[in-house]
């Protein structure tokens, strides 16, 4: 199959194999079973497929990449369809990785549906936009810290991995990526409201330039039980364990 076919899928084509190996050894092997997202070409599946000892599947949206990857490795069990709206309770009946060079144009999607997934998704090996996975990985206090760095930080330990230059890629993208990795914390639920906690997280990040007595007033809830120490900071300050503070605190419970 010719790359420069599959340029319309706006995805770009890992070439590197030393880069594959690493990424498919990041896989602590801790879950025996393994979906990578979006194989394409196949430049992961196939150090995968020697991988001993997992249960392994893949999933692909485009039809000529499933036929491609058919042909090219037989023993392969590739789902064709859309990992965005695969119901995952029915992949596996037990937990499973996941590991992908992930298109940068649905990125922080996937990893929004890993949050959501959290209790069947024990480790997570991925090559992003290296903006993308610096935000993943940042800590408070970082303007790279946001949104998927709280929820995802709750309850999986991110470390972030490597950088992949541009020029490994075919065709190159305009940007350097990164590959990270998350792996499940012991944190089985937060000690409050998690729905609420979700808004508080996302109105702080909304406006986040403004203090927390400025963004949450979004959430039209009193804030007066929060201490003034916590309201004069900004969203990007916060630990996880303030947020859930916050969250307990308000009254809209």
């Amino acid at each position: 199959m010719d790359v420069r076919a599959k340029k319309h899928l706006g995805q770009h084509f890992l070439t590197d194999e030393v880069i594959a190996c690493r990424i498919v050894d990041s896989l602590t092997g801790d879950s025996p079973r393994v979906l990578e997202i979006g194989p394409g070409m196949g430049v992961l599946t196939k150090h995968l497929l020697n991988r001993p000892g997992i249960d392994f599947w893949a999933i692909e949206i485009d039809s000529e990449s499933v036929d491609y990857l058919h042909s090219r490795y037989p023993s392969l069990r590739v789902l064709e369809g859309d990992f965005l709206a695969a119901d995952l309770s029915g992949l596996f009946a037990q937990p499973f990785a996941l590991i992908g060079n992930f298109p940068y144009n649905i990125s922080s999607q996937i990893l929004f549906k890993v949050f959501d997934n959290r209790d069947r998704i024990p480790e997570v090996v991925g090559m992003f936009q290296k903006e993308v996975a610096e935000r993943v990985a940042a800590r408070p206090g970082s303007k790279a810290y946001g949104i998927l760095s709280v929820l995802l930080s709750a309850f999986y330990d991110i470390e972030y991995l490597f950088t992949v230059s541009e020029q490994v890629f075919n065709p190159p993208p305009k940007v350097k990526s990164a590959v990270i990795r998350l792996r499940r914390n012991g944190v089985e639920s937060l000690s409050c409201d998690e729905r609420l906690f979700l808004r508080v997280v996302k109105a702080g990040f909304n406006q986040r330039r403004k203090t927390l007595r400025n963004a949450l007033r979004a959430l039209d809830c009193p804030l007066s039980a929060i201490p003034d120490d916590l309201l004069s900071l900004r969203a990007e300050q916060l630990s996880v364990a303030q947020f859930v503070t916050i969250t307990n605190l308000l009254p809209c419970q």
